[in-house]
């Protein structure tokens, strides 16, 4: 199996956690807050990171270092790609999470998954990056399978709309800013723990700061938490890291795209929720358009290569 294809396997599972884990978030609202929410799930994923870091140093005969000093000096990018990477998602997913609250959950998602086409864009035009012409058609495809997926209403813009869309640039940031540190010698498991730990205090202090959260409502809202933050935490975003390592991030974003295409067979397996004709053909539309990303046609396979 080729690399590129272990990262977009990795990739694929990702979007799958991250699918499944809608009905989770969706529930846990129900108890807590946006920002008491992506504490708890952040710093669970820190914690249950922890042993694998150990595990993994283990299994590749690393010793442990002797100090902290010794540890940011032996993975220096590790540590400052956490950080980055952490300040980036804590500011993506509470923009997210609280401009769901203030639309609709088809304008939200639609919104949010522009960042499928905002992450070529910033390559381009940030990076001077030459993107092969299927690449941009894959994106137009699953565009509109968006639009079909999702939107199940006239679309204008509200508070709640610009902060989602605030939100998709960002995490079109944390893609791109994911791409740029793992080209050093990097880990990306301990990149992801620390980034859970960024993005757990950055969103605890905004949590005292407009919430009132108790211990109670926490525990209420532990099931949904636990597995928002072992699985969509700590397992799919240091997967979405590994992943990125061993493909390019347009083939990525597009993969990690299937996590709205997966909510939605999720909710019509768990909660029971029928797909019309509409969303059905939005679901294939992305799906073709995945499965496209990945055919390496002869006329620029050599030049994808290079440019990837």
């Amino acid at each position: 199996m080729s690399r590129k294809t272990q990262g977009n396997i990795m990739l694929l599972i990702t979007s799958l956690i991250w699918g499944s884990a809608f009905v989770a978030q969706s529930a846990g609202m129900e108890y807590v807050g946006p920002f008491t929410y992506n504490m708890s799930r952040n710093y669970i994923g820190f914690v249950v990171l922890i042993p694998v870091i150990i595990i993994f140093k283990r299994i590749n005969g690393q010793t442990e270092p002797s100090n902290l000093n010794e540890l940011l000096k032996s993975n220096k990018y590790s540590v400052i790609g956490g950080i980055c990477c952490g300040i980036v998602l804590a500011v993506a997913s509470n923009f997210q999470q609280v401009g769901i609250s203030m639309t609709t959950a088809g304008k939200a998602g639609f919104i949010t998954a522009l960042y499928i086409i905002i992450v070529p864009i910033l390559s381009v035009l940030v990076f001077k990056k030459k993107l092969p012409k299927i690449i941009w058609l894959c994106v137009l495809i699953a565009l509109l399978g968006f639009y079909l997926l999702c939107i199940k209403e006239g679309f204008s813009i509200s508070t709640g709309d610009f902060l989602c869309l605030i939100s998709a640039f960002c995490f079109s940031l944390h893609i791109i800013v994911i791409d740029y540190f793992t080209r050093y010698k990097t880990s990306g498991v301990l990149m992801s723990c620390i980034q859970f730990l960024i993005a757990g205090i950055i969103s605890m202090i905004f949590m005292f700061l407009t919430e009132t959260p108790t211990w109670s409502d926490i525990w209420d809202a532990k099931i949904t938490i636990l597995y928002a933050g072992a699985l969509s935490s700590g397992v799919a975003y240091t997967l979405q890291i590994l992943g990125q390592k061993r493909t390019s991030p347009a083939i990525a974003t597009l993969l990690m795209s299937l996590e709205s295409v997966f909510a939605a067979l999720f909710g019509w397996l768990i909660l029971h929720e029928v797909l019309s004709t509409k969303e059905l053909i939005g679901c294939g539309l992305v799906f073709l358009a995945v499965i496209l990303a990945q055919i390496p046609l002869p006329s620029n396979t050599k030049k994808d290569g290079a440019t990837s």
